[in-house]
């Protein structure tokens, strides 16, 4: 019976050290026919194999089926509770345990010391840590390692530091929880130099230290620490190749510093790609702007095989959101449907705001309204879009909806909400909800959130009040509060506190050119030429260069991008001619003229030299009129920064004499366009 009892213990390790659930329930099966069902090491094998095999509930019944548990017993259910993720369940069952009379081992202390890190539940943690000091197993390394892990991810990061010192025999392990806790608390610098030290004191790194220090130069932008580890493995022989944590750090740090060609070397060479790394580079391609190269591995990523998940998912989304590729974006969301992660909320909440940033709002709300569970970021997503299209009393209504559907707003939320109040001019709700926001205990107002209200205030015409409210504050104002107030003073001529706010602004960020536009723009509608053209001599000598105005549109797939005064486009002659037809007949129909004034003092100045039909939203426009844009029922343009005056007007008397509607996204929002008037109401 002893060899037949030995015997099932070694199977039941064995399936438990490969995962073998399977094969593991057929051993328990066996178990129980063989009359050993409540034997007490059996008992803890079987719990033991379950837990790991993350088939808890069944470890669960064999454990309440137990005549006689004991320390080991008890401690192997807690450890599948946390490996499967179930936290709060271990602490639950270490507290009954603690009640039973059962004395908890080293095991136990630093499972539920991991259990309290995964919850942020401090307090807990520092009672257990108590208890150590109490029962002397503070001194033993498992303890002291989960000390160190508990500290910092619940924010100790100091207290983490001290257990690290104190640790007499540290570990691989000790080190490792120690460089991940300086890590996360974003203390990066400190990080590599434990990494250093580790080294000095003989520590051979593993996957997990060589991943996260290679995380902790990402957050530093170390790209020369980097590629000294990358060095490193590559000398030292180590096969990070094979290791999916390692390769995918790699290729991570080289896309955030920018070093695209190495980190596409890396990816290339890894000889089993994982999911991650595909999506890491996926979305460095489009952050430079490569859309093809980023479409293109997408395209590799789907006929690879490989299972892709709902991060690559929301990240496509996220790509043809920005880019504003519907069509793209419409097959994305095709092929999301088809498989299982295109089910993960997150993909959902990328697909609406794909329509949303795509001027699309009336798919948004379909879809929307189709979704099964939301969570604040749905709506939150949702409440922005409207508010981007100048639609606040929807935004209004549906922050109402999210209440009753009890989502709690976040800050965000509260963000959105205050946005489109203010797009729309909505003063007294905005007013209403600013207050519920300062009131809410939960969430502290930002320095954007009283942007907002300045914004609003100011579009209002109340200057004095949202001067006032900067001046009252409880936070630093910072450089995009001040030019909010600016833009309202230009708006409403007020010149006293706009030389006030643009003295302010010059000192506070003076090399930056917009704040110069912004401010000379204030005194050349105000008729201050001198004033106005003394600004821009600052720019010249301090010779600054603002961001150049890019405008794109997407035509039967593909995407055209144009530059003020662009002329590399093949359709160029054409776009020219249609544009001037169009300038002819507006003059003669609507007795439209330049607006000679923003060729002097754009709201984004493209190029003071060149002309105003050649500004790149007009080009844009000019090439959908050449190519049957005329038969559509929308043309949609996208542009990198504010519209400017002239091209606001001229696509205002476009949309009079013209059947298609004009839908233009800016930096700050949405023009729809029709019969002569804009969603904006002019004030944008």
């Amino acid at each position: 019976m002893l060899r037949e009892r030995q015997r099932f213990v070694e199977l039941l390790q064995h399936c438990s050290r490969r995962l073998l659930s399977d094969q593991g329930a057929q051993v328990h099966g066996a178990v129980v026919k063989m009359g050993f069902g409540t034997d007490s090491i059996l008992c803890t094998n079987l719990i033991d194999m379950y837990g790991k095999c993350s088939r808890v509930g069944i470890a669960r019944e064999v454990f309440d089926r137990m005549l006689e548990s004991n320390v080991v017993s008890w401690t192997a259910l807690m450890c599948g509770y946390v490996r499967s993720g179930y936290a709060k369940e271990s602490l639950i069952l270490f507290s009954r345990m603690e009640s039973s009379g059962e004395k908890p081992n080293d095991f136990t202390f630093s499972t539920n010391l991991k259990a309290c890190g995964m919850l942020n539940y401090l307090c807990t943690g520092m009672q257990i840590h108590c208890t150590c000091m109490k029962t002397g197993f503070y001194a033993v390394n498992v303890v002291g390692n989960s000390l160190i892990d508990m500290y910092s991810k619940c924010g100790r990061i100091n207290e983490a530091a001290q257990i690290f010192q104190t640790i007499l025999g540290r570990n691989l392990i000790s080190w490792n929880s120690m460089i991940a806790g300086y890590t996360l608390a974003g203390f990066c610098e400190k990080a590599l130099v434990l990494f250093q030290l580790l080294q000095e004191e003989g520590e051979i790194p593993d996957e997990f230290t060589l991943t996260t220090t290679l995380t902790a130069c990402n957050g530093l932008g170390a790209i020369r620490e980097a590629i000294q580890i990358h060095a490193s493995l590559i000398t030292t022989g180590f096969k990070y190749l094979v290791k999916t944590s390692i390769s995918c750090a790699l290729v991570d740090v080289y896309v955030k510093c920018g070093k695209l060609i190495e980190a596409q070397k890396v990816f290339d060479q890894i000889e089993k790609k994982h999911v991650t790394s595909w999506s890491v580079l996926i979305l460095g391609y489009s952050q430079e702007g490569n859309l093809a190269k980023a479409i293109h591995l997408f395209r590799q990523l789907i006929e690879s095989g490989i299972e892709i998940d709902a991060f690559v998912l929301s990240t496509m989304m996220g790509v043809f959101a920005d880019f504003a590729l519907v069509e793209h974006g419409k097959q994305i969301h095709a092929y999301a449907a088809k498989v299982r992660p295109g089910l993960d909320i997150s993909v959902c909440n990328s697909i609406v705001d794909m329509y949303l940033k795509c001027g699309m709002i009336d798919e948004a709300d379909r879809y929307f309204s189709e979704m099964t569970s939301r969570n604040v970021i749905s709506w939150t997503v949702m409440i922005t879009g409207y508010g981007k299209h100048g639609l606040g009393e929807k935004a209004i209504t549906l922050f109402k909806k999210m209440q009753l559907d009890d989502i709690e707003p976040d800050d965000v939320t509260y963000l959105a909400i205050l946005f489109a109040c203010s797009h729309s001019g909505l003063v007294e709700e905005g007013q209403r909800y600013f207050s519920r926001l300062c009131a809410d205990h939960r969430i502290k107002a930002r320095v954007d959130h009283y942007a907002c209200m300045v914004d609003l205030l100011g579009r209002a015409g109340r200057l004095k009040e949202a001067k006032n409210l900067i001046d009252t504050m409880p936070l630093k104002p910072n450089v995009g509060i001040w030019q909010t107030l600016l833009s309202s003073c230009r708006v409403h001529g007020d010149l006293d506190i706009g030389r006030e706010v643009s003295n302010i602004l010059l000192n506070l960020d003076g090399n930056n050119p917009v704040n110069y536009v912004i401010v000379s723009n204030m005194y050349a509608d105000a008729g201050c030429w001198s004033e106005s053209q003394r600004i821009r001599e600052l720019v010249k000598i301090k010779k600054l260069k603002k961001e150049a105005g890019l405008s794109w549109i997407e035509i039967d797939k593909k995407l055209h991008f144009f530059y003020g005064g662009d002329d590399a486009h093949p359709h160029t002659d054409k776009i020219h001619g249609v544009l001037m037809e169009m300038e002819r007949r507006m003059k003669e129909e609507l007795g439209y003229v330049y607006g000679v004034k923003y060729a002097l003092h754009d709201v984004e100045e493209e190029s003071k030299e060149d002309s105003l039909r050649v500004h790149s939203e007009k080009l844009a426009i000019g090439l959908a009129l050449v190519q049957g844009g005329l038969e559509k029922r929308i043309i949609r343009v996208f542009k990198n920064l504010r519209v400017c005056g002239d091209c606001h007007e001229f696509i205002k008397g476009l949309s009079k004499i013209l059947k298609p509607v004009f839908m233009v996204r800016d930096a700050n929002r949405f023009h729809r366009f029709e019969g002569g008037q804009c969603s904006c109401g002019d004030y944008w």
